[in-house]
């Protein structure tokens, strides 16, 4: 009696067992990006609000009149001040490089910004930080892995204010930096700071593993129509 109740228990056992596994074979599979993708994808809608809001005011025309010459723009629309006291990434941004021979704008990348000794120039716990790449060498240089801006590409903070726009003409720094806390326009100065390749943001929003800045942006190799707002609205500023 006691073998058939072991056999019966058993059976009903294996029974239960295929069950499980049938039902864990039809539900779908989440992709282990699914939550970098939904961060990048806000992180995007962000970054366009902010270049958005911060070309169209007075103070940043040297900002506009930049981008119409620029060969990438990197947007920050968070990086926090305390972040940068205490050395750790102060926010992540996303990073537009223009293909002159193919007149199209493409990306983004994504990146982090932080490691720097010192806090932002101007008051307030938050600021938008808008970097311009003018030269091929700040576009390459951005590639990698991590770069040191002021060693691996010279950067230079953007002048701000009515008429600024003609003092742009003595820059010659391969990154133009531009920022924004609380209302308040500046330029800032971030040489020391780090950028580096965010990769979980970059999978997750194309959802490709071990997809690089290069493949994104010089190769364009992968798209997200998701991204075709923030284009525009750098492609519209540039006025190509």
């Amino acid at each position: 009696m006691s073998n058939l109740r072991f056999k019966s228990r058993r059976a009903v056992a294996s029974v239960v067992l295929a069950i499980l596994v049938s039902v864990l074979c039809i539900l779908p599979v989440t992709p282990v990006w699914a939550d970098d993708k939904a961060e990048a994808e806000q992180l995007v809608d962000k970054a366009r609000v902010t270049f958005e809001s911060l070309t169209v005011v007075k103070d940043m025309e040297a900002l506009v009149s930049l981008v119409k010459k620029a060969k990438g723009v990197l947007i920050y629309p968070s990086v926090l001040r305390g972040a940068f006291i205490f050395g750790a990434s102060g926010g992540t941004g996303t990073f537009l490089v223009y293909d002159a021979s193919a007149k199209k704008w493409g990306g983004p990348a994504f990146y982090t910004l932080g490691d720097v000794s010192f806090g932002l120039q101007i008051g307030g716990d938050a600021s938008e930080i808008v970097l311009v790449a003018m030269s091929d060498r700040g576009v390459s240089a951005l590639q990698s892995a991590s770069v040191k801006l002021g060693a691996d590409a010279s950067v230079a903070a953007g002048p701000v204010g009515v008429g600024a726009a003609a003092a742009t003409q003595g820059l010659s720094a391969d990154i133009i930096s531009f920022s924004r806390a609380k209302g308040a326009y500046a330029g800032i100065s971030l040489s020391g700071a780090v950028v580096g390749v965010r990769g979980s943001l970059n999978e997750g929003y194309y959802g490709k593993k071990e997809i690089t800045p290069t493949d994104i942006l010089i190769k364009r190799t992968v798209h997200n129509p998701h991204s075709a707002g923030l284009i525009g609205a750098v492609s519209k500023v540039a006025g190509h």
